[in-house]
């Protein structure tokens, strides 16, 4: 019996190595999924403020019909912001900051855009205008919702790879840390819309 005892005592801890492992391994991924899940919805909101910007300008066109460099700065950044896609599964900081900073250029000229539009009274006063910026409002208040909930997302997670002995656990299986991400000020500081629609 003697002879054996230290293989036993190797395959008890082998089995609760095995049996930790394992549950950590699958914890991190059910996080993992809670993260790629979250942020199919902050590129969703994304888009969905992309899909009225066609509907904006063609409203605007008829009113601001000189604008053209301004509407082609839009245009442009708008075409940049959606063509760059993030693999939910393999989020990377240099992801997330290309991701971030399309959109603040897409933000940006969107401001500049807005700014443009408070010299024109008749468009303000548009009703379909008005309506496209109440949708648009709301869709920027759901971004930084979508945003915030991604953010949240990654604290447990980024706790539960770092946290010792977890933190060997991770190593061994790959798990890093995750960025948040985290605005600036071309996507932090939304559009006023407020003033672009009063008569």
């Amino acid at each position: 019996m003697k002879k054996w005892l230290p293989w036993i005592i190797i395959a008890i801890i082998a089995i609760g190595l095995y049996s930790k492992g394992s549950g950590f391994y699958n914890k991190v991924i059910a996080e993992e999924e809670n993260i790629g899940e979250q942020w199919s919805k902050v590129e969703s909101a994304y888009q969905l403020r992309s899909d009225l910007i066609p509907n904006l300008m063609k409203i605007a066109e008829r009113y601001a019909e000189y604008e053209q460099e301004t509407f082609k700065s839009v245009t442009d950044a708008r075409s940049k912001a959606t063509s760059i896609q993030i693999d939910p599964s393999n989020i990377t900081p240099e992801q997330l900051e290309q991701f971030k900073q399309a959109q603040g250029s897409m933000t940006s000229a969107l401001s500049r855009l807005l700014a443009v539009f408070e010299r024109y009274p008749d468009l303000k006063a548009n009703e379909n205008y008005k309506e496209v910026m109440n949708s648009y409002d709301r869709v920027e208040k759901r971004i930084k919702v979508e945003r915030d909930r991604f953010n949240e997302a990654i604290t447990p997670y980024n706790n539960l790879v770092r946290k010792f002995p977890n933190n060997l656990y991770a190593s061994v299986f790959g798990f890093e840390k995750k960025s948040r991400f985290d605005g600036d000020d071309g996507i932090e500081v939304a559009p006023d819309v407020n003033d672009s629609i009063r008569e």
